[in-house]
């Protein structure tokens, strides 16, 4: 398992538009990942999971994966966010 926390830098947080490319990106690895926000943890890979956390910029996040290429899976989400997803594709 690999965890690593990051905070959301972007002014809409993890909304609709962003929280596609989260997904998108977390599809492109084979573990297990999940977003943890406070005390409640979703899947990573589901778009109304991540829309439940109601996460906002500023807020902290955690990012976990476990499998393969778990640390892979987490540096490039962290770097997504960290970005502010402006690496959109």
């Amino acid at each position: 398992m690999f965890v690593k926390d990051v905070m959301v830098k972007n002014q809409v947080g993890l909304h609709a538009r962003p929280a596609t490319f989260f997904i998108q990106k977390a599809n492109e690895f084979k573990s297990s990942i999940w977003i943890e926000k406070e005390e409640r943890r979703v899947n990573a890979k589901s778009l109304l999971g991540i829309l439940s956390l109601g996460i906002v910029g500023g807020t902290d996040i955690r990012v976990i994966a476990d499998g393969a290429d778990e640390q892979q899976a987490v540096d490039a989400l962290v770097e997504l966010v960290e970005s502010g997803f402006s690496n959109e594709k």
